[in-house]
């Protein structure tokens, strides 16, 4: 790597470079212990005779900006003070930017180093299908050798594409064509993307409440006007829907976080209500592969006749986190204007990881891993709510819910909301609130997320523990469960 100077060769060099070495440590680009180009190769780069380059180094030598070692070169020298930058006023912040610092970021707290918790969102990576997922990694390799040189489709590998469609249509009965998938770097990115495509600064936006923070987050940083809607027992109420929205956020076959699902009923109504004003629906389906009884309703993408849906799946929730790929089916009007928006925001989704997907996912190996990661999430489903009806029934009571991997459960008592997080924390255990998912956050803690996908079953009774030993520290005497 070239060391960035530039000297005018109508003034003294060896004082030039002087300068520019000791400006580049003071400003930081040069950094304590770095190694400095021998000086036979910083002549030649810059046009200069070494001698030239060699009296500069003796002159940072001798003043202790650099260290020479004895046949093994010039670096720069360790604990050198630098000054604090000076700035004459603050920057005035862009409208945009003073948007952007205004929206809060949720899910950035990872726990503070609890021991252990329940936190929401995160899957069981224990069992991944390790082996399998390598072996299909590198037939993707041996593809990607074969790759005539050129840019990938924006909306995805065709051989992705046409394993997702297979996919959707078994599992969740979504009716698509490949060529109506686009492949997004995950679930975010692919809500980014709607809303960077339908709207701009001031738009209506409607989403459930309480609802995805991370979404509501990301519109109001597009300039969006984001409505709450209120979630009844049959999910989104449909009749407090805003006229003026331009899209509609809904989870409907798991709502998020409160884990009801949207009634047929609403279903059709709210399919109806956006037929009649030309809204688009943005259909969240994030963990639905997961169902522990009750009947699967159908989505609502299968339900749409007027080309209203657009369906976001991901995979981060099956799979890991980390994989960041997800997937938009998108109504064919809509989709020339969506893969213009993907093909300017980052290109394309990378082709290795699209290829290994594809082959993982027509091997068969996703669904193996839903059947055998079902009866772990079950089982610790299952104790937790055991817990939640009996001990702690006192202070939480569980929203019901037959899908995803996390539960949430409603403070029967008062608590207020920080004080519970920092006393749980205090006793090694993360908790999330639902507080966040609220548009206006209620004045005491609303309840608990209580994720199972990520804690072993050995842990969620010790862990259920110290829960119980918090509220009874903050409410020694709660009012009896009804």
């Amino acid at each position: 790597m070239e060391l960035h100077l530039a000297l005018d060769q109508a003034s003294d060099l060896t004082a030039q470079i002087v300068h520019q070495i000791r400006d580049a440590i003071q400003g930081g680009r040069l950094e304590a212990g770095a190694r400095m180009p021998p000086t036979r190769l910083l002549g030649t780069q810059l046009g200069v005779a070494r001698k030239t380059v060699t009296t500069a180094y003796e002159r940072l030598v001798a003043e202790g900006w650099l260290h020479a070692r004895v046949g093994d070169g010039t670096y720069v020298a360790e604990g050198l003070a630098r000054p604090a930058m000076r700035m004459a006023a603050a920057p005035v912040l862009p409208p945009a930017v003073q948007r952007w610092m205004a929206v809060p970021t949720p899910f950035l707290d990872s726990g503070g180093g609890a021991r252990s918790g329940f936190q929401p969102g995160q899957a069981d990576t224990t069992r991944f299908p390790h082996e399998a997922w390598s072996r299909c990694v590198r037939a993707a390799l041996a593809a990607e050798r074969q790759r005539p040189p050129g840019v990938a489709d924006p909306a995805g590998e065709m051989v992705l594409r046409q394993a997702i469609a297979r996919h959707i249509a078994f599992t969740r009965g979504v009716q698509s064509m490949p060529t109506d998938i686009l492949v997004t770097g995950g679930a975010q990115q692919g809500i980014d993307l709607l809303a960077r495509l339908l709207l701009g600064p001031g738009a209506v936006v409607a989403m459930e409440d309480p609802g995805y923070p991370m979404a509501r987050s990301l519109f109001q940083g597009l300039g969006a006007r984001v409505v709450p809607v209120p979630v009844d027992g049959e999910g989104l109420v449909v009749e407090a829907l805003p006229n003026d929205a331009t899209l509609v956020y809904v989870t409907p076959s798991h709502q998020s976080p409160l884990g009801v699902p949207m009634s047929l009923a609403r279903r059709q109504a709210l399919l109806d209500w956006a037929a009649l004003r030309h809204a688009v629906i943005l259909e969240d389906d994030y963990d639905s592969e997961f169902r522990y009884g009750g009947q699967a309703l159908d989505a609502l993408q299968t339900l749409d006749r007027h080309g209203r849906v657009v369906y976001l799946g991901t995979f981060s929730k099956t799979l890991v986190a980390n994989l960041r790929c997800g997937y938009l089916v998108v109504p064919p009007w809509l989709m020339p204007a969506a893969r213009k928006v993907k093909h300017l925001m980052d290109w394309y989704t990378p082709t290795l990881i699209q290829q290994a997907l594809a082959r993982f996912l027509s091997e068969g190996h996703l669904l193996r891993h839903i059947r055998r990661s079902h009866a772990r999430h079950a089982q610790r489903r299952a104790r937790l709510l055991a817990r939640l009806h009996g001990d702690l029934s006192p202070w939480l009571e569980p929203l019901p819910a037959m899908a995803g991997f996390h539960l949430a459960a409603r403070l029967r008592v008062p608590v207020a909301s920080e004080a519970l997080v920092s006393t749980a924390r205090l006793a090694g255990l993360a908790l999330a609130t639902l507080d966040p998912c609220y548009a206006t956050p209620p004045a005491t803690c609303a309840g608990l997320l209580l994720g199972f996908g990520a804690i072993d079953l050995l842990d969620i009774d010790p862990a259920l523990d110290r829960l119980a030993m918090v509220l009874s520290a903050l409410v020694p005497e709660p009012a009896h469960a009804t």
